[in-house]
């Protein structure tokens, strides 16, 4: 494993952001009995939570152990709490900069694949609201992704009125973030609608894994939008198991979404239902 931080001028946020990246390229033994190492390593763009930055994937998970058994690269970019998304309220262009830029960065700085096969990107809570929806803003990019208990409380938003607090923010900041709140489910803030112009259109949809603890206070919507992929057609693996909202759960379950994408055999027999 080789571990990275670096620093670059991002055009799409108008300043120097931060990143982490961790290497599956510099084994110095193990890999000649690794089918996975038979092949181009796979890129994966993993993305953090609210209140979290680029490191928090590499200090609470093995990601060095993961990317040597799975031949993977991981990059983690810093979203800050923007839910990744463009936002013209702010002039930042949080979806931009992670499903465009920041890969076309990292694509030319590390010589990676530029094939959509092998690139993938994942998250947790914000970061798997944001994995799905910059895997359908940018579906000729990423081939899979890999979101865990994602925070996808979009259809929810419209509900919300001033002095109306929740445990992780208030009604301003929703606002700073999504624009309109009644009006935010109707746009491309929405994963939902960015799906639904992707089937309208016969557009290549990335291939999606899904899962969130059965005891995570996003499991419902999590499900509805589950439900909501098998409405329009579009084909999802969704995994559910005990668990809360927390790292326990994601260190687990980046593993099960990696075996999914890259040992799906292996994941038929230990998830087989």
């Amino acid at each position: 494993m080789a571990h990275f931080q670096g620093t670059f001028f991002s055009k799409m946020l108008s300043r120097p952001v931060h990143f982490t990246a961790v290497l599956s390229n510099d084994n110095a033994f193990g890999t000649e009995n690794n089918p996975h190492y038979r092949r181009e390593a796979k890129n994966v763009y993993l993305l953090h939570g609210y209140s979290g930055c680029d490191t928090d994937w590499f200090v609470n998970a093995p990601l060095g152990e993961i990317a040597n058994r799975f031949n993977v690269n991981f990059f983690l970019p810093n979203g800050d709490n923007n839910f990744y998304l463009d936002q013209p309220q702010t002039g930042c262009k949080y979806a931009s900069y992670v499903g465009k830029e920041f890969v076309e960065y990292t694509r030319k700085t590390f010589g990676l694949s530029e094939k959509r096969e092998d690139t993938y990107i994942g998250g947790l809570s914000m970061g798997g609201f944001g994995s799905l929806h910059t895997a359908f803003l940018f579906p000729e990019t990423f081939g899979k992704v890999i979101a865990l208990s994602s925070a996808l409380i979009q259809n929810g938003l419209a509900y919300m009125e001033p002095g109306n607090d929740n445990p992780m923010a208030n009604y301003e900041y929703y606002t700073w973030v999504f624009g309109d709140l009644k009006k935010a489910a109707e746009t491309d803030a929405n994963p939902e609608v960015l799906v639904r112009k992707l089937v309208a259109d016969k557009k290549t949809i990335p291939d999606v894994f899904m899962a969130c603890g059965t005891e995570d206070f996003l499991i419902q919507p999590n499900r509805a939008f589950k439900e909501f992929l098998d409405s329009q057609g579009v084909p999802a693996t969704f995994v559910t198991a005990p668990g809360v909202h927390d790292f326990a759960f994601w260190r687990t379950h980046i593993v099960t979404g990696l075996t999914w994408a890259l040992e799906p055999e292996t994941f038929a027999k230990e998830f087989s239902q």
